[in-house]
Formats: C-alpha cells, structure tokens, sequence
C-alpha cells in the first residue's frame, strides 16, 4: 500500500449532555480525523486523546505536532505491506499512542477494504454482534443518576459504569444497589485514589461490583497489585496498561483481574491485538472502553471488540448518547438486547459524512507525495 496523501482535520463536536469524571467536565469534544488516501480507497482514524493532558500526556495540539512532523512523513516514504507494518515503524517514538493509532487505524481501514473484507475479519474478530454497556459521569445529584441509569436499563444495556471520586462514591453505590440489585455494575475512578484510601476502598466489596477500575494512580502497577490482595472486587486496569508487555507485568504481579483495552492509549490496533492475546492466552478478561469518540472511533471499536478475548460488554454504545447527530452513517444504534451488530461490509463498515464533517472542521491541513 502507497499512501498517497494523509489529511488532518481538527472538528468541534458539541455533547448532547456534560460528561464528567475525577478529571472535570466536558461539553464539547475537540477531535482530530485522520483521512489517508491509497489509489481509490480512502481510510479513516480518529485520535481520541482528551483536550487537556489529563488522561494521559496527549492533547489535539501535541497530536497534531507528532502527525504532522514525525508520522505522516514517515508513512509517505515507502509502500506499506500492511497497516502492521506501518505500525512497526511508528515504535521507535515514545509515547504518542493516540496520535500513531489514528494513522495506524485509517490505513488498517484502507487495507480491509482492499481485500473486501469487514475490519473486524480483517484483525481476526468473530463475533458478529458485540454486548454493550454504558458508561455514566459524575452527576449534579444521585436522583439524576439513577434516573439515567433506569434509562440506559430500558434501552437494554447490559452493564452500567458509574464514574466515582472521593466524596461521590459510596452514597451512590448504596443508593443504586438499593434501587437496582442485581444489575450489572462497575466503578471507574479514573486513578482518584491512593493506598491510604485502602480502608476506604475495601468498603466496596459489599457492593457486589464486577470490577473497580483504575482506582490508583495512572502509571502504577505495584500499589493496584497491593490493593488486589486486599479487596475481593476485581480492579481493572486502564490507563496503566500502554502495551501487551504491561499487560504482561500487571497480570503476573497480580494487580488486576481484568484489563481494559482502549485502541488509542495503546497505540492503535496492532498493539491492541498484542494486548489481547496476551491477556487471552493468561485467562484475563478484557473489554474496550471508550473515550468519548465520535462515529469514526466508534467504528473501530466495534471491530476491535469482535476479538473473541473481548469477553465483558464493552463502553461502545450508540452514536445518540452523545451527539445529536454523529458524523457517520449509518450511526451507530443498539438493539433492544443491548448489542451492536457488526457491519459486514469491507473497511470500518460505516461512511464518513463529508458534508456534516465539513460543517465542523475548524482547521485542516494535507500532506502528500
């Protein structure tokens, strides 16, 4: 594959409602597309890094920067056997995994549809429809919150994520067990705690939770492994876990029970793939958890989430959570079962709406030959 131009373009994407975690609130997503153009076929990327570096250390302007004056030239200098390939290429920079998966990710788009094939056959997925859950924030009161999730329950998904923080965690976990007993329930503190907290912590084992996730902080793996021999909760790990040699290192130091996958802190799909299989071969479960994606990350996701590992519903639901309208078509929708069917047509199986991302777009620049 000679990819013969890549385009950048930065669009605003207003949230149907706030979304708020341990790190703040977020109204409007900024988003920065990758477009990767190869003979006849055009592929797309999205990088999913936050507006500000508290995720991780990416912005849409230090994305931008590493696209523009590392990665993009090094994609225009030779042909590419496959995206993987490519993938190779980008390691020797350190950090950036969400600015090299949006590139990575566009030109895995181009290769499935190269071959005809769905990118979810394409990375080795089997599933054909993928279970959902949803992921909730922090809200102004606990009515509000239980009030979403009775409506999230009624669309049928089948796992609630609540985000917690100190101070918003154990009076709504009370209050939403004693509402809804038997759902399926998580908790993502989004790296807000600290081993002094432990006591605290081990609170939440009455909660009967099917795993707290990132409890501790961002980068760490011998505190999570410390606090997993102290409660009986499952912690899963996310923003901890940047490689399959992480993954590695967290499973064998015993300090998760489940890891959470995202396609853009890992660097795109060929390290989340490594992620996979490593976890799949030690009996971890894995999920894919979301990062407030417009339709084009989504649509990677759902492929990523075929992968037969992928074994607990995943943050990937539908495109009307979030944006009055997505920037895809068709949007992303769930069945009333709470599962999303995978696309069989070639590539992400979902069509960039030109027009709507047009609208959009604040600035762009394109790069080729």
């Amino acid at each position: 594959m000679t990819i013969e131009s890549v385009e950048l373009r930065e669009i605003r994407l207003p949230l149907v409602r706030f979304f708020e975690t341990s790190f703040g609130r977020t109204t409007t997503r900024r988003i920065v597309l990758v477009r990767v153009a190869v003979g006849d076929r055009t592929g797309w990327g999205e990088v999913t890094c936050g507006e500000a570096p508290l995720y991780n250390h990416e912005t849409p302007e230090t994305a931008w920067h590493v696209l523009r004056d590392f990665l993009i030239p090094w994609s225009l200098q030779q042909a590419w056997e496959s995206a993987s390939r490519l993938a190779a290429r980008f390691r020797p920079i350190r950090g950036h995994e969400m600015a090299k998966a949006a590139l990575e990710n566009a030109l895995w788009d181009v290769e499935a549809q190269q071959r005809g094939w769905p990118l979810s056959r394409l990375i080795g997925g089997t599933l054909e429809e993928i279970p959902c859950g949803v992921s909730i924030g922090i809200q102004e009161s606990i009515p509000e919150l239980l009030d979403q999730i009775e409506r999230e329950l009624a669309a049928g998904y089948q796992r609630i994520k609540v985000k917690i923080k100190p101070g918003w965690d154990v009076e709504p976990l009370e209050q939403i067990r004693a509402r809804f007993p038997r759902i399926a329930l998580s908790v993502d503190a989004n790296s807000a705690y600290t081993l002094a907290d432990l006591p605290h912590l081990k609170t939440f084992d009455r909660f009967g939770l099917l795993m707290i996730e990132q409890p501790l902080h961002w980068n760490d793996i011998l505190d999570h492994a410390r606090l997993q021999r102290e409660i009986s909760t499952p912690v899963c790990l996310d923003e901890s876990i940047h490689n399959a040699d992480d993954a590695r290192k967290a499973i064998e130091a015993g300090a998760c029970q489940i890891i959470n996958i995202k396609l853009g802190r890992v660097g795109g799909m060929t390290s989340a793939r490594e992620v996979h299989d490593v976890c799949r071969a030690r009996k971890i479960p894995v999920w894919c958890g979301g990062m407030l994606e417009s339709g084009v990350g989504r649509a990677h996701n759902i492929a990523l989430s075929t992968l037969p590992g992928f074994t607990l519903p995943g943050d990937v639901s539908a495109s009307r959570r979030y944006w009055t309208q997505d920037i895809i078509d068709p949007e992303v929708t769930v069945t009333p079962r709470g599962t999303i069917r995978v696309p069989p047509t070639p590539g992400l199986g979902y069509t960039p709406n030109l027009e709507r991302i047009e609208k959009l777009t604040v600035r762009k620049e394109r790069f080729g030959r």
